[in-house]
């Protein structure tokens, strides 16, 4: 019991220090890893019956993306995409709330996938963003 409880602080220290030198950038990457993992527990205790503990990862998942991806939403400068984003925000909240409340796994998987869509989809920018300014500048010749 004390090893798992000196674990889960270990944890919770790594991810705090990680998000206190982050980039903006990084910070939603974590946001769309912290609701995934919330969602595979919440798959792993529906698979073993714990309603308890299914639920608390739900609402985990529900707080990440209603109070971490939402809740930073740009409108004036995100425009039509922000707008986007928040509906498919909601529509997740909306579908992990009837997964709990069902017991559906499908639910959790869908999430999950739009997530991950989310997911590489940022990880492009970055990566594009990366790229251009690892690139050397050009000379004249």
């Amino acid at each position: 019991m004390f090893a798992r409880q000196a674990i889960n602080t270990y944890a919770q220290v790594g991810v705090q220090t990680g998000a206190m030198s982050a980039s903006p950038h990084k910070l939603i990457t974590m946001l769309y890893d912290g609701a995934r993992a919330a969602i595979a527990r919440a798959r792993f205790h529906l698979d073993g019956g714990n309603i308890a503990e299914r639920g608390n990862a739900i609402s985990k998942a529900i707080d990440i993306i209603d109070n971490g991806l939402r809740a930073v939403l740009d409108h004036d400068a995100g425009g039509e995409i922000s707008a986007n984003l928040e509906s498919l925000y909601e529509y997740m909240v909306r579908r992990l709330m009837l997964a709990n409340l069902r017991s559906d796994a499908a639910l959790l998987a869908e999430v999950d996938t739009l997530l991950e869509s989310l997911a590489s989809a940022w990880a492009q920018i970055d990566d594009d963003a990366g790229g251009a300014e690892r690139q050397p500048a050009l000379q004249d010749s």
